[in-house]
């Protein structure tokens, strides 16, 4: 044994090249300062306004965006973690009618918008929609003084709505570890005398608790980043007072010193959770070849359950999926509009851009991290280069266009000064900044599938393709490449189905008279036209569909013999 060790031990050290090479470790550490400039011009410019209202912020507005966020998150956070462990525990542990459908359809909530069904259920639920006035003609109510219904456009109207597309992150997390927890610790309580809801409660939920942790921040995480939804039913969260200030005040630095406050949030957020996951450590032995044995419901609790599970299906996808078919099936003529191609063709070109550029910016970040497996830094610079992803889109819009703006600028100066004519926007105001912002918010997401692919390659791929003569682009190239596809497709797939939902970033750094599917959406909902782009936006749910479909075979893989 002690000559095998020794033989081994220089095998591994070979994983380090024989000499340093640069190239490699500048590209890697420029990607990471590149997707980090955002963050460092919001805050420099929060520091340095042109104009300084951040008393004048204080003294009035501000406190109610903070209140307003503060009880957003509370509300969306708690039904999330309501609805996900309740759920995800009722599928991975009990047996009940439609139990295998409920899996995987818990997740579909996950391709509808918070913005779009915001806007369906404002046309359902409103005083002239479908549902008050058939209230009013079965009661004889005639106006809305004679009964009482809940006002959709409200602060709780947006927690109902972002709760109903957002409790999939704590769902999927949640039924992970789940299928990954020893069936034999869940065996012992129930020696003990445990019932199944103290065995949950005091076994299952406990260890589950980091991942429910981890959920939750990122449900926090995208309540902070909409805007859609907040804005059409009129809260005052942070991320209204953004576009508020920027937008409609014409105060940059205003802007810039509310995001600075919602990136304290989003800190916070991350410390919160980390702190969570590192107070709850448990190991235990897995046994996931081991089939789970589910507990057996009485008829009354069968059907609770089944309700349960679908209740949030229902109301999460398939009555807005419905409601959309039946606005789009009149419309389907738009295919042949002139301007809904060009929506159509500008969300597929930006977000197709974008995914092949942040997927080849994780796998050079990723393989440098491999060339290099000593170097702290670029570990740390794979960790910086993913803090986007914690970005809300406002946020990142404005340190987007600061160093566009600036960059923009120097050049025209440049060439005015020494050439006599000007080069106007050559970066901002184009959507190239859209392509920027996309790469800079989704980047985290590309990073965990190519790293977690490429981990799986044994090191000996390395070493063989080294002793043939090859370097490491080379190796990259016919090795590596080949063998992570699946994480590499995956990844795409991910990047570019979030490209197409997503409004903040997009809305504020398009082009003049330059729309998105989802800016398109946007407008005509607004403005009480959402039939008019109705085909548009089960476009967009049709495409979110995908990445639905890999998550559900994910997680059901977690465990054999599910």
């Amino acid at each position: 044994m002690t000559d095998i060790t020794a033989t081994a031990a220089p095998l591994i050290d070979t994983r380090k090249p024989r000499r340093f090479m640069p190239g490699w470790y500048s590209v890697a550490w420029g990607s990471a300062i590149l997707v980090m400039l955002p963050v460092l011009a919001v805050f420099w410019l929060a520091l340095f306004p042109t104009e300084n209202i951040w008393p004048h912020l204080v003294d009035t507005i501000l406190p109610i965006y903070v209140k307003t966020t503060l009880l957003l998150l509370a509300g969306v956070g708690s039904l999330s973690v309501i609805i996900g462990v309740g759920t995800a525990w009722l599928v991975t542990m009990c047996n009940f009618p439609g139990r295998r459908i409920f899996e995987w359809a818990l997740l579909l909530p996950f391709a509808m918008p918070a913005y779009l069904i915001a806007y369906l259920y404002t046309d359902l639920l409103e005083y002239a929609g479908p549902v008050q006035s058939f209230l009013r003609e079965l009661f004889g109510w005639q106006t809305a003084q004679d009964y009482w219904f809940p006002e959709i456009r409200s602060l709780g109207g947006a927690i109902s709505m972002l709760t109903l597309v957002l409790y999939p992150y704590v769902y999927l997390l949640s039924r992970a570890s789940f299928l990954e927890q020893s069936m034999s610790i869940r065996d012992a309580s129930r020696i003990f005398g445990c019932s199944p809801m103290q065995s949950f409660y005091r076994v299952s939920l406990p260890v589950a608790r980091p991942a429910v942790a981890v959920g939750l921040s990122l449900v926090s995480m995208e309540t902070l980043n909409d805007f859609g939804t907040v804005d059409y039913f009129a809260v005052k969260s942070l991320s209204a007072g953004i576009y508020d200030a920027w937008l409609n005040m014409g105060n940059l630095g205003a802007a810039a010193q509310i995001a600075t406050l919602m990136l304290v949030f989003v800190i916070m957020l991350i410390s919160l959770e980390r702190i969570a996951r590192s107070r709850q450590k448990q190991f235990n032995a897995s046994d996931r070849f081991r089939s789970i044995d589910r507990y057996s419901l009485s008829p009354v609790r069968s059907a609770l359950a089944t309700l349960a599970c679908a209740l949030p299906v229902l109301l999460g996808f398939l009555i807005p999926f419905m409601v959309l078919g039946n606005y789009a099936l009149p419309r389907l003529d738009q295919f042949t509009e002139a301007d809904f191609l060009a929506h159509a063709s500008h969300s597929f070109t930006l977000s197709a851009l974008a995914a092949l550029l942040t997927v080849a910016v994780a796998v050079i970040l990723a393989y440098s991290k491999r060339l290099y497996p000593g170097f702290k830094s670029l570990a740390l610079a794979t960790r910086l280069s993913s803090l986007g992803y914690a970005l809300p889109g406002a946020v990142l819009a404005i340190g987007v266009i600061i160093p566009l703006a600036a960059f923009d600028n120097s050049i025209d100066a440049f060439m005015r000064e020494h050439f006599g004519f000007g080069t106007g926007l050559l970066l901002s105001g184009t959507p190239f900044a859209i392509v920027f912002a996309y790469c800079v918010r989704f980047l985290a997401v590309s990073s965990g599938s190519v790293e977690s692919s490429l981990a799986k390659v044994t090191p000996s791929m390395d070493m063989a393709s080294r002793s043939l003569g090859m370097n490491p682009l080379q190796t990259l190239r016919k090795v590596h490449l080949p063998l992570i596809r699946g994480g590499l497709l995956t990844a795409l797939l991910v990047v570019f189905v979030d490209g197409m939902k997503e409004l903040p970033a997009t809305l504020i750094l398009r082009p003049f008279n330059y729309d998105t599917l989802a800016t398109y959406v946007y407008q005509y909902a607004s403005d009480e036209m959402l039939e008019t782009s109705a085909l548009a936006a089960l476009l967009i749910v049709l495409v979110g569909i995908v990445p639905v479909i890999l998550l559900s075979r994910t997680i059901t893989s977690t465990r054999q013999g599910e």
